[in-house]
């Protein structure tokens, strides 16, 4: 990896968190209703209630002393302050998370969300069936592809999706904006999410990645081969299937591409780029084409569905 090409990516991630701020500084003052004030001068209509005449009895006594109103505006939080609650808040809401993740299939038993899971598993088990010649077709047409490989090699999409995503947030704690410190704290809470369910999907599959096969392989029997002992230990996922790279980056996609919808071009980038991530995957050999559809299948569930949910519901 050039040495340039790290600063370069900090700095683009940088201008685009800056773009993303901007074009959507203060979101939450859409919601605030305006209402005009009434007018001082404004005459009764003619058909008003009549005003009742003065009390002969009390004329003498002296009006009364009108209300003291405090006009002080209560003390906004601090900025340590809202940060604090942010990241003290993460915590529970990862244990939330998880206890809704895990008994996801007791719900689907009772026949919640029935069709979509279905139709994400079926598709899934029809890509398995062509993994094999897809695997095959890469290993013997990768050189038209080695610069986007190069460009898109699993430590080049890590490090500017971190770079990204850190830039967007020091420019948030920057500028104060609550919204955007926010996002960042969601969609972090969605890698975790996807991170933890794609360790133990990998441990219990075990399943290789196409790039293990020798020269000659025929990349059909691929499941329970990375087991205890070997590459990896418990808790090691270092399995194929799921993708690591694509769940956890189409859950930051799918996180700022639901919160910042307008310009339209926030989500073509965020997808397009999540795509392309996953696309990689298949054409390094680091996975097969179902592990990449699954990772970005459920990264995308995660995140909308699982921590966006969440917000839309309280």
């Amino acid at each position: 990896m050039p040495k340039w090409l790290s600063p370069a990516l900090l700095l683009c991630a940088a201008l685009i968190a800056v773009q993303f701020g901007a074009a959507q500084d203060n979101p939450q003052d859409e919601t605030r209703a305006t209402m005009a004030p009434e007018s001082p001068t404004q005459e009764a209509p003619a058909d008003s209630t009549l005003a009742l005449a003065p009390d002969p009895a009390a004329e003498g006594a002296l009006p009364d002393p009108l209300p003291i109103q405090s006009f002080a505006s209560p003390r906004a939080p601090s900025e340590w302050h809202v940060l604090g609650s942010q990241w003290r808040s993460l915590g529970p809401d990862l244990l939330h998370d998880q206890k809704r993740m895990w008994l996801f299939p007791v719900s689907v038993i009772r026949g919640h969300h029935l069709k979509p899971t279905l139709a994400v598993l079926g598709a899934t088990a029809l890509l398995t069936t062509i993994d094999a010649h897809d695997a095959r077709w890469v290993r013997n047409s990768l050189q038209p592809l080695s610069r986007f490989n190069n460009a898109f090699a699993g430590y080049n999409t890590a490090t500017a999706t971190e770079a990204f995503a850190s830039a967007f947030y020091l420019v948030a704690v920057a500028r104060r904006n609550a919204y955007d410190q926010k996002t960042f704290m969601l969609a972090g809470e969605a890698v975790i999410d996807s991170e933890i369910l794609t360790t133990v999907m990998k441990d219990a599959d075990g399943r290789m990645a196409p790039i293990s096969y020798p020269a000659s392989g025929n990349f059909t029997d691929s499941w329970f081969k990375v087991r205890s002992g070997g590459r990896s230990g418990w808790m090691g996922g270092l399995g194929s299937m799921p993708s690591g790279h694509e769940i956890a980056i189409m859950a930051v996609a799918t996180t700022f591409a639901e919160r910042y919808p307008h310009p339209a071009w926030h989500r073509w980038l965020a997808y397009g780029l999540a795509a392309a991530a996953g696309l990689s995957r298949v054409t390094l050999q680091s996975h097969f084409t179902s592990d990449t559809f699954a990772g970005a299948a459920l990264g995308y569930v995660i995140a909308r569905y699982l921590v966006l949910g969440r917000q839309r519901s309280n």
